[in-house]
């Protein structure tokens, strides 16, 4: 009896070594005791700041890019955005009530499941020269450098109380004009999604979008003339992609930039 209780016992702390050598091999430890909120690594270990090889500055869709594909194609870009605004829909705002920030979900969802929250992924993708808080898997980032497109200035951005707000995320369409606009009748997860589209996202000058607010473009638009093209561009492909209406004056605006883009 007492051979075979050894033996159990012996095949026991086999099975919870192998268990802890997987775990820690493939990682998964390390993400769920950081998650737990015990054997945190960055508790232990202090490595040196990761400096991440980013182009910056970079849309989803490259604008030049772009521009060139639809010239080959025998159009120009700004022709196909004038074609994709005269299909969305004129009408007047729907009242604001029931509108509030969390009826679009949780700020900065991680939403494609990469393990890092929106803000982070648009930093990482809009700043040159990032570097990330270490063990956060290349996610936090903590300083850049940002050639911000509604200004033109460059802004060198650094993650603390104080600073961090000197670079925000923007809706290019805004959350309140898009619940206006049609996202009043969304169900949740479609919010969630709109919240968190790297289309409809920008990092910016932080000031400049604090003075956007919620306005559409015929109340805002970015003081740097030479991003106006692109900025009412991609206002209507966000419209366009979520059946987003406008009102009269809103479209009139934008048609006005596109002509000058056209010019």
């Amino acid at each position: 009896m007492r051979f075979a209780n050894g033996l159990k016992w012996i095949v026991s702390a086999l099975i919870v070594l192998g268990m802890a050598i997987y775990l820690t091999h493939t990682g998964v430890w390390r993400d769920v005791s950081t998650a737990l909120g015990f054997g945190n690594p960055d508790a232990i270990v202090d490595p040196p700041v990761v400096t991440a090889p980013k182009t910056g500055g970079a849309p989803d869709v490259d604008w030049d890019e772009a521009k060139k594909k639809a010239e080959e194609a025998g159009t120009s870009i700004i022709t196909q955005v004038q074609q994709a605004l005269d299909d969305v829909d004129v009408k007047g705002k729907a009242p604001k009530t029931g509108y509030e920030r969390d009826a679009f979900g949780p700020a900065w969802s991680d939403v494609d499941h990469n393990g890092c929250d929106t803000r982070n992924d648009i930093l990482a993708r809009d700043l040159t020269g990032v570097t990330f808080k270490p063990g956060t898997h290349d996610c936090v980032v903590t300083s850049g450098v940002l050639d911000d497109p509604y200004t033109g200035k460059t802004i060198r951005f650094t993650r603390g109380n104080k600073t961090s707000s000197a670079v925000q995320i923007d809706h290019v369409v805004a959350l309140s004009n898009a619940w206006v606009s049609g996202a009043n009748a969304w169900d949740d997860a479609k919010r969630l999604q709109f919240a968190n589209d790297p289309v409809n996202l920008l990092a910016v000058d932080g000031p400049a979008n604090m003075a956007k607010k919620d306005g559409d473009a015929a109340t805002w638009l970015p003081s740097n003339k030479s991003f106006r093209c692109e900025y009412v561009s991609r206002q209507v492909e966000v419209k366009t992609k979520y059946g987003l209406s406008m009102t009269r004056a809103e479209k009139r605006a934008i048609d006005r930039e596109l002509d000058k883009c056209a010019g």
